[in-house]
């Protein structure tokens, strides 16, 4: 009897082990990404300029350069969507909502409305790009750029060998640092808001959004 208890223990004790091993798999495995309703946005590089004439837009994606930066201006609405499908003639345009994040003793501290992840897709290869956020206003009649710096605030993207994998960008993505004060981007400091996207031979970025649903009052 003293013998089976022991065996049936023993027994337990390696169920819970491999239970525990499942579970550390589960947590490693997928994508990177969280689960839920979310919106797509795919940056397209391209060789030849001014894919568009017209700008039009048949589909949750934005042409950039393949070589060089290009420009996604931001524009405030109530959801996602593009609204100027060709960042290759020097301005596309994403409207989302404005993020309000959190902050902890004007530190950044966790995503407000909505989270952001991206992923470099296509063939592995050495190319990359760099997508930062940034502001653009006039001073002494001069159009002045700025964007964040620190590689804690740029969001740096390789296609590398293995599944494609999501990274959470939220920060990076829906604030800007200038002179070492963080904004949320559609904060009343800045007129103009964009996101620089800096591309050296990547094809394709996958960018998802995953609105954070509000509680609801009791």
């Amino acid at each position: 009897m003293k013998m089976r208890w022991s065996m049936t223990l023993a027994f337990a004790a390696i169920l819970a082990a491999a239970l525990l091993v499942s579970s550390a798999a589960a947590v490693e495995t997928g994508n990177g990404a969280i689960s839920g309703k979310h919106y797509n946005l795919n940056l397209i590089g391209m060789e030849k300029n001014d894919k568009l004439p017209n700008d039009a837009n048949s589909g949750a994606r934005i042409f950039v350069n393949l070589v060089g930066r290009s420009k996604i201006y931001l524009k405030e609405g109530t959801d996602f969507g593009v609204t100027d499908a060709d960042a290759t003639d020097g301005r596309g345009e994403f409207m989302l909502p404005p993020p309000v994040n959190e902050y902890e003793n004007g530190e950044y501290a966790g995503p407000g409305r909505y989270q952001v992840f991206i992923r470099a897709l296509g063939k592995p290869g050495p190319a990359t790009a760099t997508l930062s956020s940034c502001v653009e206003y006039m001073e002494n009649g001069e159009l002045i750029t700025e964007c964040s710096t620190g590689e804690e605030n740029i969001v740096e993207l390789q296609r590398v060998k293995g599944q494609p994998k999501f990274d959470d960008v939220t920060r990076e993505l829906t604030t800007v640092v200038i002179d070492g004060v963080r904004y949320d981007i559609f904060d009343e400091a800045f007129a103009t808001y964009l996101w620089a996207y800096d591309n050296d031979g990547l094809k394709h970025v996958q960018l998802r959004f995953y609105p954070i649903e509000e509680p609801v009052a009791g």
